[in-house]
């Protein structure tokens, strides 16, 4: 099957290793396997139970992580892991291995999808070409660019995740004010955008008296994951509560969605990946996603041209970091896709 490449999609939550061959710049799927991240001290752990299981010769690798790769490192901050390039390739057996930004991933992994992969939020220019853009709310808030220079797609990583909070509401302006008293000081998107972010929201609403907290919906949070216990109740109509922190959530997504559309200029399109997206479907298909996205003044009819489709496939990070193995294995140096 010509070369073999292993490939790694990690999470704050869980970590997915895969091996894939190269066939004639084709991706073939092996075998793969899902861990929990935080049962692990770092990725090699996970690496190595991964190849003792599948014993299979590798050419190369690649994964994708949650934080910022600087200089072959990456300090994951939703993860007490530090993962350096040479250890981990040394440590596996390998002369080298790639690490990548998750985001970045994703991105590459977007051009390995097909039409049943997305959902299309808004249809955007017929013929959008130029950059594109990938956000995505999980345990954290990930975001990245595409650059397109005429012939070619180039991904890059960024942080925006981490940017000053924008409140575009009144509303929004005292959960900001509610934020800064709770987490004493900097309040970035992902404390809003985000699993935990929607968290935050639902614990604002019900402490300044918006909304009641029936004992049933309280336990459940208590006992189990609050974000899904959260939107669980909203789309379900179960609490009123978590209707609107479940809708405050969808509209600052997004106003941050639409932020980076301009400041990427990504006329190619939006991208929305994370675990989040697809689980709240009916909420980002109705009027409210798209009127917050474009609700930019004078930018907003050139929002409206940009495409805007929800990543269903919640394997694209991995088939990005295996297509940037791949490449590299076959054109080495070479990013482009």
């Amino acid at each position: 099957m010509g070369k073999m490449i292993l490939a790694g999609d990690i999470g704050g939550t869980s970590a997915r290793l895969a091996v894939f061959g190269v066939d004639g710049g084709r991706l073939q799927p092996v075998v793969s396997e899902r861990y929990t991240s935080r049962e692990y001290n770092d990725l090699e752990a996970i690496v190595r139970v991964f190849r003792a299981a599948h014993p299979i010769p590798l050419d190369h690798a690649c994964f994708g992580l949650p934080g910022p790769v600087v200089k072959g490192r990456v300090e994951t901050p939703n993860l007490p892991w530090l993962v350096d390039a040479a250890e981990l390739a040394r440590g596996i057996g390998l002369s080298s291995v790639g690490l990548l930004n998750d985001l970045e991933a994703n991105a590459h992994g977007i051009f390995a999808l097909e039409a049943a992969d997305l959902v299309v939020l808004n249809p955007g220019s017929p013929h959008a070409t130029g950059n594109s853009a990938v956000i995505s709310a999980g345990t954290g808030l990930g975001e990245a660019g595409v650059y397109w220079d005429g012939r070619h797609h180039h991904p890059f990583a960024c942080e925006g995740g981490h940017a000053d909070f924008a409140p575009h509401t009144d509303l929004e302006v005292e959960l900001l004010r509610y934020l800064r008293g709770k987490l004493a000081g900097h309040v970035s998107w992902e404390r809003v955008v985000s699993g935990p972010g929607l968290a935050n929201i639902y614990a604002f609403l019900r402490d300044t008296g918006r909304g009641a907290e029936p004992e049933w919906l309280r336990a459940a949070i208590g006992a189990g994951d609050p974000p899904a216990v959260i939107s669980a109740a909203a789309l379900e109509g179960k609490s009123e509560l978590c209707v609107q922190a479940l809708d405050v959530f969808v509209s600052a997504y997004a106003a941050e969605a639409g932020n980076l559309a301009l400041k990427v200029m990504a006329t190619g399109g939006v991208y929305l990946g994370g675990g989040i997206a697809p689980k709240i479907l009916d909420k980002l298909t109705g009027p409210a996603f798209m009127r917050a996205f474009t609700a930019k003044g004078r930018l907003g009819p050139l929002l409206e041209t940009v495409p805007v489709r929800v990543i269903l496939n919640d394997g694209t990070a991995l088939l990005g970091a295996a297509r940037w193995a791949a490449l590299q294995v076959s054109a080495p140096g070479v990013a482009a896709v």
